[in-house]
């Protein structure tokens, strides 16, 4: 099976109340703890890469890694930009085989956004890409993307139709209430879902995405802390208020925090364990085995796109 875009999974994950994972990869271990979970429970999958993941592994790397994930499972995957910042990175990523980019213009103003994003839409669907814009400011840190407290932005209902027909995009991210790290809400953890509802009146059937959604599962930001970590006061999105989403208009869910913390707590915990080993693969094998249990989790409980090819 080649590699596909995200067009026909959006279009069955909407009507099916349920969304998609779109998990970040950086290296072969991330991408096998993935795909080997979403083989075992029957998953389509969006792989996506940073900006900063291309310049850690190099685009053809990843490329090549993803390339042998469809031919190990033979199971339907995009390979999607996640904040593509400029037409430049777009566009080679585009060239590149990817087939779905985002195209994150929300620092710039709203016309400025548009005619950013629609250069892009043009260039990506004369060759056959589908593209994600961004309305809305998400807080946090994540790779190049660092957005204060103050300067993050709800999304405003009253401008996705008009931005969604002037560019054209396949699908739009909007700001209700998550954020990118792990460490997301101060306080009691809340997402506006009636701003999702709104824009779903305003943008029938189409797909929405969900970026900084990671759960922060305390799970792994436990292991950790018993490891020589210090993460006091990590907190995600709920696994619940996720679930509602999917079962909304939501039909793209970003994660990458939890995969990190997974990896992350594995590694720590082995080496505290046995702290004379020096072997990648001894401790490479258990961060790739909690990569999949993280990623069968979600699939099933959080996305409900377990069975769904």
């Amino acid at each position: 099976m080649p590699i596909v875009t995200s067009t026909e999974m959006f279009k069955k994950a909407y009507e099916g109340g349920y969304a998609i994972g779109a998990f970040n990869v950086n290296n072969m271990e991330i991408v096998q703890g993935i795909t080997e979970a979403a083989k075992e429970v029957n998953s389509p999958l969006i792989l996506q890469v940073s900006a900063g993941a291309r310049k850690y592994a190099k685009h053809v790397y990843l490329m090549k890694l993803i390339e042998a994930a469809v031919e190990d499972t033979n199971l339907p995957i995009c390979v999607h930009l996640d904040h593509g910042d400029s037409f430049e990175i777009c566009k080679s990523c585009i060239d590149g085989g990817f087939t779905s980019v985002m195209i994150d213009g929300s620092k710039y103003s709203f016309e400025e956004n548009i005619e950013l994003t629609k250069k892009v839409v043009d260039y990506a669907h004369a060759r056959g890409v589908v593209v994600e814009g961004e309305l809305g400011k998400l807080a946090g840190i994540e790779d190049d993307v660092n957005v204060s407290e103050e300067d993050a932005q709800f999304t405003n209902p009253a401008e996705v139709e008009e931005f969604v027909t002037r560019t054209g995009v396949d699908s739009l991210a909007i700001a209700i209430g998550t954020s990118h790290g792990a460490f997301k809400f101060k306080g009691e953890p809340r997402l506006r879902f009636d701003i999702l509802e709104e824009v779903s009146k305003r943008l029938p059937n189409f797909p929405i995405v969900l970026h900084g959604a990671s759960s922060v599962i305390p799970k792994y930001v436990e292991m950790i802390n018993a490891n020589g970590g210090n993460m006091p006061g990590a907190q995600g999105v709920p696994e619940d208020m996720l679930r509602k989403a999917a079962s909304m208009a939501v039909c793209k869910i970003n994660i990458d925090s939890d995969l990190r913390l997974a990896m992350t707590g594995s590694i720590r915990e082995y080496f505290n364990q046995n702290p004379a080993h020096f072997d990648p693969r001894q401790y490479l094998s258990p961060a790739r085995a909690n990569i999949k249990e993280l990623v069968k989790h979600k699939i099933v409980n959080v996305l409900g796109s377990d069975n769904k090819i």
